[in-house]
């Protein structure tokens, strides 16, 4: 018996299904590149992990981990973007199963505002640790930790616009074939930001949060 091909291939994330035609086809090499980029991304912010572990006690004097940890600010910010990144799934199954395009458009514009809120919260925590002197160029500590959740908050801000862009794109072409690719990996580069998030969670802030 032949099996289509379409209904062979398969990535890892979201499948749109062969029902989607040609973005469905498109969607496994496009992905699939799309997925070495993220972990060659992922080997940046391993250094980046890195050298934060071999400066903790390199504060010279400096406010140290505890003294720039605030937990009320760190628990908003990490809901926030668990749930920015439980919309932005809402919004890649509901392109999935057939929603119109404005839908589509509503879940991400949800996700894009959390995401907001979480950069608003980490801008805001970078002026309180200026203003303890907890900068840069205080220390090794410092220097580390500002380049580590930087990096990450540079990543947010980054997807931020890219989901205007994608929803821009939507608004203006409506869900077509490549636009729906677009969804596929900037949904991936969303969860994946929540991953390097829980790992920056863990390494830099709950210590922070137990001492």
């Amino acid at each position: 018996m032949t099996t289509s091909t379409s209904h062979l291939q398969s990535h890892p994330g979201l499948n749109l299904g062969a029902a989607h035609g040609q973005a469905h086809a498109d969607a496994e090499p496009v992905v699939f590149g799309f997925w070495i980029f993220l972990m060659s991304d992922l080997v940046t912010f391993a250094m980046f992990f890195a050298v934060y572990a071999t400066s903790l006690q390199a504060t010279a004097g400096g406010p140290g981990n505890a003294d720039i940890v605030d937990v009320t600010s760190i628990a908003l910010q990490t809901g926030a973007l668990l749930v920015s990144s439980l919309l932005f799934g809402i919004a890649t199954v509901a392109m999935k199963h057939g929603s119109a395009a404005r839908t589509v458009i509503f879940w991400l514009i949800a996700s894009l505002a959390f995401g907001l809120c979480f950069l608003g919260l980490e801008v805001r925590d970078f002026i309180d640790a200026a203003d303890k002197g907890a900068v840069p160029m205080r220390s090794g500590y410092l220097s580390a930790f500002w380049a580590l959740v930087g990096l990450h908050g540079l990543h947010v801000a980054v997807g931020s616009v890219m989901i205007l862009v994608v929803c821009t794109q939507i608004a203006f072409f409506g869900l077509a074939s490549d636009v729906k690719t677009r969804v596929l990996r900037l949904g991936l580069y969303w969860h994946f930001l929540d991953i390097i998030w829980i790992g920056i969670f863990s390494v830099v802030f709950l210590p922070g949060l137990l001492t």
